[in-house]
């Protein structure tokens, strides 16, 4: 995996969730659940911003090409999954796994699965996709290939 072409499709995705992010921003008058429209707005700005900036730093990310190829995939699941397991906690009201910012709101049996286990895959993965950057980033993780 090329790290410039990486990169660039990480700061590409970045953008776009940033993007979906100010969208739901202004959708959030609109949603089920208002609170949680601001939270998806907050969510997506933070989640794309956040995603830029690994891209910004990916090339200092020194891992195998099997762990870089799945911190990647793991960040652009987690950046996309984390900001839309929230706009659908906001479109359909539900609970299960927002129950603060649910205010009283019940969505459907498979609208709460839905938008739960979206939740907990995004949780697991941004973790995971943060352990392998640090890891990238110490000098244990550095590959043979980008060695200094």
């Amino acid at each position: 995996m090329d790290p410039i072409s990486t990169k660039r499709r990480m700061l590409w995705h970045g953008t776009l969730i940033f993007i979906f992010g100010l969208l739901a921003g202004a959708a959030t008058p609109a949603m089920t659940n208002p609170r949680m429209g601001v939270a998806a707005h907050l969510g997506g700005v933070m989640s794309g911003m956040f995603l830029v900036l690994v891209g910004l730093i990916w090339e200092e990310i020194h891992l195998s090409s099997a762990l870089r190829w799945a911190a990647f995939w793991l960040f652009l699941y987690a950046g996309h999954t984390g900001w839309l397991a929230q706009f659908l906690a906001a479109l359909f009201g539900t609970n299960r796994g927002t129950p603060i910012a649910a205010a009283g709101f019940r969505g459907v049996p498979w609208q709460e699965n839905l938008v739960y286990y979206l939740a907990v895959s995004f949780s697991l993965a941004i973790l995971l996709a943060c352990v392998l950057a640090l890891w990238g980033l110490s000098n244990r993780g550095k590959s043979a290939t980008f060695s200094a």
